[in-house]
């Protein structure tokens, strides 16, 4: 350590002061770019602590800042040749869905990106949202960072918890720490699910994982209508009194403000943005002008089988398929060939996949739009831009004959057919929040099996991905076939950009991240070099697989991934059936050789476990929608008593008191003014899922509403008068059990006034992107009939409580 003595020339009361200036080991000892101490020094930091240790004074202090020289410590920069970073991720896009890998639907975005860079046929993701995008953001195994599966069903074991631990910091603290401006839009869904509200804390939300700016969603999903949106950590509207609102533009508007602005205003500095549209999650919200669009092409009339002929022969004349690869069969026990299905039944699929088609084509659209937004700046050359098209493989969670409703599947509802033709006309608007039917997410994994949540087969983990970066990739339009994950991408970038993975990040020691860099395969020469990421385990919901050097051993998935409450085995560990295939010879696990070659399916077993333990993925857990309801840390865990004094509105759902499977009392202290009574006094969830205590015309009311499906409710007979009043609803719950129903009561000063008998109640999870609200309803309303948000109440409430009952 060195320091240096300062001596002011000054004495108070005869004695001298000599002050010190003590400076360690720290960016005061790298290279400065201009003139030192001056306002417009820079440096370029080692990075191995992250922020850098303060830098030496090298100015001059006496008593007089006359006789002083200032010294300014120089601002950080990126290393000289760092690009900017633009990170593209969508959603829920199966491998075969776009264009650029044989797709029929048009996404020339993705197109331009593959064909200016490179297209990647080998890459993996982890089978679900959340897990795949803590894995990109942090370089780390899924199950390392704490997401081994989403949030919502979090357990309390480090590899389930949804917690990134303070030892593994993310891309954006890195790059953020080395002088780049950091930016997240769009869905975020790795903020723990139960730590969501405006309580906080705020240290797992985009701003405190390194991301200076925010606007997006924090869930799951999102109504793309009325989405339930942040700027940062606050709360937005910007849907009211919009009535052609839609979120897909909206975010591709701030991006593109957000880019101009730091252009103008820092022109020098560069960006990291981060961009996951909600697209093409369900729910399925695309413009009307876009549905119309699709529509007129005609894309699906002759059904999933001969769509999937079709991509199959367009994925072998653009070669992102080998030409000896195998369409694996028809699941025909599974789903029904389009050749046996009703008339009603086909009319109703095509228009799905219309609506969905037109939502990925809208999407891409507006993802050409920010690109745009760069080339317009004169920055494209210097961006390098990664598209990850979808963080699993096609979404199967529409049942085989898909939903109006999405969060009929996370109920464990299927809805016939010809309820379904009721919404046909208004499909893909915001009266409905759809999914297509399990064929189509089938044929958009082509040529792979499976789906979405199925982590041992490449139709849940196979996803396609562009990368450009102008001027740098010698070899526009070209294809890599190199095995590489999600984790393989942060050290990509800090490869890229000339900036080390740090030691330690706000004094603590940092892990290894866990992926390798595939910068390599930028190189023509390595066009066809072998794969530097040889072993790479894959675990969902107890399925699992184990790669290795060019094989794969695989188990069968126990259950479908659209029946969300199937048994589960008795033994996850060894009550599987495991395949095994050998990839340089069979592209699509499409035979297996686990009877003929035991001795490696053996190998590759045992190699699981290894990678198992080492990466946090035990205890196996092969439950799933029951894993939804279980407690979990959040503001409201051990409590049964809730009291609010003022209104309040946009609780998270993971931060709220929950009715689900249980009896329950609220009360409520109410002055209705003369000529009034009406307004919500408290909510949770909406128009596809949810519950609502209000007053109508004076008369109280409560309405379940059961997924869209059925609305039952309790109405008192008269109005209320003017004044005070205490208002209570009970509700009685049949169970124990898991969507019981019961007898509901409102009461009235204390006197019964109503009653009525509720035959079912929702068992797992109200609608993924509504709020808890008292005082107003923001979102959708629980029944339209009734009244449209915000329904404000227009009366004074003193107080609400709500007393939970759980079951024993």
């Amino acid at each position: 350590m060195k320091s240096s003595i300062l001596t002011l020339a000054a004495l108070l009361g005869g004695t001298a002061l000599t002050f010190f200036s003590i400076g360690g080991t720290s960016a005061s000892a790298q290279v400065i770019n201009g003139t030192p101490g001056t306002p417009s020094a820079t440096i370029t930091i080692d990075g191995r602590q992250i922020p850098p240790p303060p830098g030496q004074f090298g100015g001059t202090t006496n008593l007089d800042a006359l006789q002083s020289t200032p010294y300014w410590q120089p601002q950080v920069v990126p290393p000289k040749s760092a690009p900017n970073v633009l990170l593209i991720l969508t959603d829920d896009v199966g491998f075969a869905a776009p264009s650029t890998f044989g797709g029929v639907i048009p996404t020339p975005t993705l197109d331009r990106i593959a064909n200016i860079g490179l297209r990647y046929t080998n890459f993996q993701t982890t089978s679900l949202c959340s897990p795949t995008r803590a894995a990109l953001i942090t370089g780390r195994n899924h199950h390392s960072v704490g997401f081994g599966v989403i949030s919502e069903a979090s357990t309390g074991y480090p590899g389930y918890d949804s917690v990134i631990t303070a030892d593994k910091d993310t891309i954006g603290t890195i790059l953020k720490a080395n002088g780049y401006a950091t930016s997240w839009f769009g869905k975020n869904h790795n903020t723990p699910s139960f730590q969501t509200s405006q309580a906080g804390p705020f240290d797992q939300w985009p701003i405190g994982m390194g991301f200076e700016y925010f606007y997006g969603f924090v869930s799951g999903e999102t109504n793309q209508w009325q989405p339930d949106l942040y700027r940062n950590t606050t709360r937005v509207y910007p849907y009211l009194n919009n009535p052609t609102y839609n979120l897909t533009t909206d975010m591709a508007d701030d991006a593109i403000n957000y880019l101009n602005q730091l252009n103008q205003l820092d022109p020098k500095k560069p960006f990291f943005l981060y961009y996951a549209p909600g697209g093409t999650h369900a729910p399925h919200h695309p413009t009307p002008d876009w549905i119309k669009k699709i529509s007129d092409l005609h894309l699906f009339d002759k059904g999933w089988n001969a769509l999937r002929d079709q991509i199959f022969a367009n994925q072998k004349r653009l070669g992102v398929i080998p030409q000896d690869a195998q369409l694996t069969p028809w699941p025909d026990k599974l789903i029904k060939p389009w050749d046996v299905l009703s008339a009603d039944e086909k009319k109703l699929f095509i228009h799905q996949a219309d609506v969905y088609g037109a939502y990925l084509a809208y999407t891409d659209n507006e993802i050409g739009r920010v690109v745009k937004a760069v080339e317009d700046m004169g920055k494209l050359d210097d961006t390098l831009i990664i598209f990850i098209s979808g963080d699993n493989g096609a979404s199967a969670e529409g049942s085989p004959a898909g939903t109006p409703n999405e969060m009929t599947f996370f109920n464990g509802v299927d809805v016939p057919v010809q309820d379904q033709l009721k919404f046909y006309d208004a499909w893909g608007s915001a009266l409905t929040y759809p999914h297509y039917s399990v064929g189509w997410a089938w044929a958009f994994d082509t040529p792979f099996k499976w789906t979405k949540q199925v982590a041992s087969y490449f139709g849940g983990i196979r996803n396609g991905m562009a990368i450009a970066w102008p001027g740098h990739i010698k070899d526009p339009g070209g294809v890599r076939n190199q095995f590489h994950h999600v984790i393989d991408i942060v050290p990509t970038i800090l490869e890229v950009t000339g900036i080390r993975a740090p030691d330690a990040v706000n004094g603590i020691t940092q892990t290894p991240i866990e992926g390798v860099s595939l910068a390599y395969t930028f190189d023509k020469a390595n066009a066809d070099a072998p794969s530097k990421h040889s072993t790479q385990y894959f675990e969902m919901f107890g399925n699992r697989a184990i790669y290795h050097d060019g094989w794969i051993a695989s188990t069968l998935p126990y259950r479908e991934p659209w029946n969300g409450t199937a048994p589960i085995p008795k033994d996850i560990v060894n009550g599987v059936t495991w395949e095994l295939f050998d990839l340089s010879k069979d592209w699509t696990q499409n035979n297996d050789l686990a009877a003929a070659n035991p001795g490696k399916l053996k190998e590759l077993q045992d190699l699981f476990w290894i990678e198992a333990a080492k990466y946090q993925v035990l205890p196996l857990d092969a439950s799933a929608l029951t894993r939804f309801i279980l407690p979990r840390p959040s503001i409201v865990a051990g409590r049964n008593d809730f009291i609010y004094t003022k209104p309040i509105v946009g609780v998270p759902l993971g931060t709220a008191p929950s009715i689900l499977n249980k009896s329950f009392t609220i009360t409520a202290d109410i002055d209705v003014p003369a000529g009034g009574g009406n307004g919500m006094l408290v909510t949770a969830g909406g128009r596809f899922g949810g519950w609502g205590f209000y007053l109508l015309k004076g008369k109280p009311i409560f309405v379940y509403d059961l997924l869209d499906l059925a609305r039952p409710r309790v109405e008192g007979a008269a109005a209320l008068t003017p004044g005070k009043h205490n208002l209570g609803f009970s509700f009685k719950s049949d169970g124990p059990g898991l969507g019981k129903g019961g007898k509901g009561t409102i009461t009235i000063d204390g006197a019964e006034a109503a009653s009525g008998i509720f035959p079912n109640t929702i068992p797992f999870a109200l609608e993924a992107s509504e709020t808890f609200d008292i005082g107003s309803d923001t979102g959708t309303g629980v029944d339209d009939n009734d009244y449209q948000a915000p329904f404000a109440f227009d009366g004074k409430l003193s107080s609400l409580r709500i007393e939970l009952q759980p079951q024993p």
